[in-house]
């Protein structure tokens, strides 16, 4: 990308990548599961031209960042030291974490764990307080344990098995440690289009209900897309890069960044109750693609209810046409609404970088 600067940094016990565009108050954009820093490349140059410095990373696990093999290693409170180190490593104090679909997870523990370094959270995809595994669904066993324990739901490996008996889950499959990462280590392109896809407007994710779990892998519910590429958000060159990064410590690790922030539900359900219930104080703003598969599974109360939670909550937007990546399918109104959510929170620097659109 054009006047970024790649640079890499050690934090928290790992070498973390990050790509740098712009000048001012620092705005930290973390990626999800199956992106890189690239997910925001629409972002990157706008957040620059508005005064603000932009810093894309590939998250652990991820890309040119180091991949640790075990799911011990992808806890919230270690992502939370990554970042926190990474900007002690730039020279920052406090940043605008901006986060989609796990990173939107990191987003809203950094806010938990290190509140005097966050001074705002914009959320893409991932309400505060909402988790895969039900927290209000209830078994005799959690009925008679204490009440902390009882609040917490049940274990989320516990949740996805159970569902795993009516239909493949792939929050389930990806538990069993070697089975994903053979199978989708083998075909990194054909399951990144597929993914991609699956997860766009015009996709349909869901469609893994019609699938049984026995003698079922992941690209088995993934379908081919219904139009070939390039796509209007996505371009061949995307896609080549995506692959090229996730193959960079070879197919075995390719994808160990996502199938072990699944495998961590588990170790942030023992070690970060408080995650999901406990205020988050500073400023945040929730966005989400109006046909993101999201949005299907969590209830409506999920939304309904985040203020309370999040009690300097600026707002709630459903960006129109968009499914999970909004960020990339419709860049204009996400970065319409990140800039004014920036400005109202944090003054950026006058004589910005010329250049930078909202369109992205």
């Amino acid at each position: 990308m054009k006047d970024a600067e790649h640079v890499e940094v050690e934090t928290n016990g790992i070498r973390m990548h990050a790509v740098l565009r712009g000048e001012g108050p620092p705005v930290l954009l973390c990626h999800g599961f199956p992106g890189l820093w690239s997910s925001w490349r629409h972002q990157l140059p706008v957040i620059a031209a508005a005064g603000f410095r932009a810093i894309a990373v590939d998250m652990r696990g991820y890309g040119r960042t180091d991949r640790p093999l075990e799911a011990s290693a992808y806890g919230n409170q270690t992502i939370v030291a990554d970042l926190v180190g990474l900007l002690d490593a730039l020279g920052e104090e406090q940043a605008v974490v901006v986060g989609h679909d796990f990173g939107a997870q990191a987003a809203w523990a950094a806010a938990l764990h290190a509140p005097s370094r966050v001074r705002g959270v914009v959320s893409i995809a991932v309400p505060y307080g909402v988790g895969f595994a039900r927290d209000d669904e209830t078994t005799p066993s959690t009925r008679t344990k204490p009440d902390a324990a009882r609040a917490r739901g049940r274990r989320p490996s516990d949740t996805y098995a159970t569902i795993a008996k009516r239909h493949f889950l792939h929050l389930h499959y990806f538990q069993q440690v070697g089975l994903a990462e053979a199978e989708l280590g083998a075909n990194p392109r054909l399951f990144l289009k597929r993914i991609y896809w699956a997860l766009s407007a015009r996709g349909s994710l869901l469609d893994f209900k019609r699938f049984p779990s026995e003698g079922t892998g992941y690209l088995d519910v993934l379908a081919d897309p219904k139009e070939p590429m390039p796509w209007p958000w996505l371009s061949n060159e995307d896609l080549d890069y995506l692959v090229a990064e996730y193959l960079r410590t070879g197919p075995d690790t390719a994808f160990i960044g996502g199938l072990n922030a699944y495998r961590a539900m588990d170790l942030n359900w023992e070690r970060d109750a408080e995650y999901g219930r406990a205020t988050i104080h500073c400023p945040a703003l929730f966005l989400c693609g109006e046909k993101d598969p999201v949005l299907e599974i969590i209830t409506a109360k999920s939304l309904a209810t985040m203020p309370a939670r999040v009690p300097n909550l600026r707002g709630i937007e459903i960006i129109e046409g968009a499914g999970h990546f909004a960020q990339q399918e419709r860049p204009t109104a996400v970065n319409r609404a990140l800039i004014a959510f920036l400005n109202q929170t944090v003054a950026p620097v006058s004589g910005s970088e010329p250049g930078g659109e909202v369109a992205g």
